[in-house]
């Protein structure tokens, strides 16, 4: 178990508990994960220290929610920006134990779209669930957004949230699917259907494939299967295109929100519902996964499940509990021991400087970017391993 403290007086401390053998599969796995919560703004990075103890990073960012990774990169989008963070260290550089040092450096400001999921196609352009406007968009350099797409029972671009637009899957590099909570297209119309009028979209030719989901959130393709949340019930599991349904494979104790996947196991994000927490919110509530888990003897929870693809078993588990009761979007990232981020709260933004050694002619090597810490009067420093 990990007790982090709470930054904010009077809240409850951040606890985390891991399964038995959670971090023995991530050390195997030679992965870490990444995750967001909007509901205390944080983009948390869990790995592991040298001594094989869990490590837990986390910064702040004005409601974060849809994130895309690679081991190099994140795409994060937040409350009016789209951010992309950029690692900075080379392989078998350190900064602080970390092999990973993930920094702020391009934001693309776009207005408060609500932006659900993030992806990147292959071509390296960002396509986005702007759920307010109730299409898949992309970033523009003039303008908020450029639209891309819309749901075909959408007859208007409003900032509405007529029908809760949330999910994209790439096929090929290129959107394929896409998940709303209705087909609703009147204002906010996709509240009245929370318990059964999910449905799933085939974007290239506008078929409306499943109509019957309850909150379906976070369609992913991997193996020639598509795999989404069923998080109105709780399940998992992957659609059946020959007979036209949604196949669970896995119940999780929790409302489920944020899919990633690595070899044989998916990773699962998990929230608690508003039946287990006072709330002031309906988005949750009166849905079929409370009378399951009622039925279960069993109470929500807010963490990872990492699911195994061949089993249908939770074979490991990072439940969070305290201040933390809600998770959006979680990934993987691949051959990352543990990773941090730079953040605003501190000055260390200002005083971490790397410099491009192709124009640098002081390099001691043209392969290698100098890193300066412009505090350390003209301190330059090719390796940080140990230095800081």
């Amino acid at each position: 178990m990990v007790n982090q403290s709470s930054p904010r007086t009077g809240s409850p401390p951040l606890e985390i508990t891991c399964s038995r053998n959670c971090l023995s599969w991530l050390s195997e796995q030679q992965i870490s994960l990444a995750f967001t919560t909007y509901q205390t703004n944080r983009l948390f990075l869990v790995g592991l220290k040298s001594e094989g103890q869990l490590s837990i990073f986390e910064r702040l960012f004005d409601r974060p929610m849809g994130l895309y990774a690679t081991s190099e990169r994140l795409y994060l989008s937040s409350r009016y920006q789209l951010w992309q963070l950029d690692n900075a260290l080379l392989p078998g550089q350190r900064y602080n134990g970390y092999d990973k040092l993930y920094i702020p450096r391009l934001a693309h400001t776009t207005g408060d779209l609500d932006i659900h999921d993030v992806a990147v196609e292959e071509s390296g352009r960002i396509v986005f669930a702007n759920t307010l406007y109730s299409c898949l968009a992309t970033t523009s350099d003039r303008y908020s957004f450029t639209p891309l797409w819309h749901p075909p029972f959408i007859d208007k671009l409003a900032p509405e949230d007529r029908c809760h637009l949330n999910g994209i899957a790439l096929v090929d590099g290129q959107p394929g699917y896409a998940t709303a909570i209705s087909r609703s297209d009147v204002a906010a119309g996709w509240r009245e259907k929370r318990q059964s009028g999910g449905c799933l979209i085939d974007v290239r030719t506008n078929q409306l494939l499943l109509t019957d989901l309850s909150m379906p959130h976070s369609p992913r393709w991997y193996r020639d299967k598509l795999w989404l949340l069923n998080s109105g019930t709780g399940d998992f599991g992957y659609v059946d295109f020959a007979r036209g349904c949604f196949n669970a494979i896995a119940f999780c104790p929790g409302y489920l929100r944020g899919l990633a996947f690595y070899k044989d196991w998916a990773i699962v994000g998990l929230s608690q519902t508003r039946r287990d927490r006072p709330s002031p919110e309906r988005a949750f509530s009166g849905l079929a996964l409370d009378e399951r888990l009622a039925a279960k003897e069993a109470t929500s929870r807010c963490g990872l499940a990492i699911i195994n693809l061949n089993t249908g078993n939770i074979d490991h588990w990072l439940y969070l509990e305290g201040i933390i009761t809600e998770l959006y979007d979680v990934q993987v990232l691949p051959q990352v021991k543990r990773p941090m981020a730079l953040g605003f709260r501190t000055d260390e933004i200002c005083h971490f400087i790397t410099v491009d050694p192709q124009q640098s002619s002081i390099s001691e090597s043209r392969n290698e970017p100098f890193i300066q810490d412009a505090q350390k009067q003209g301190q330059i420093f090719p390796n940080l391993e140990g230095r800081f």
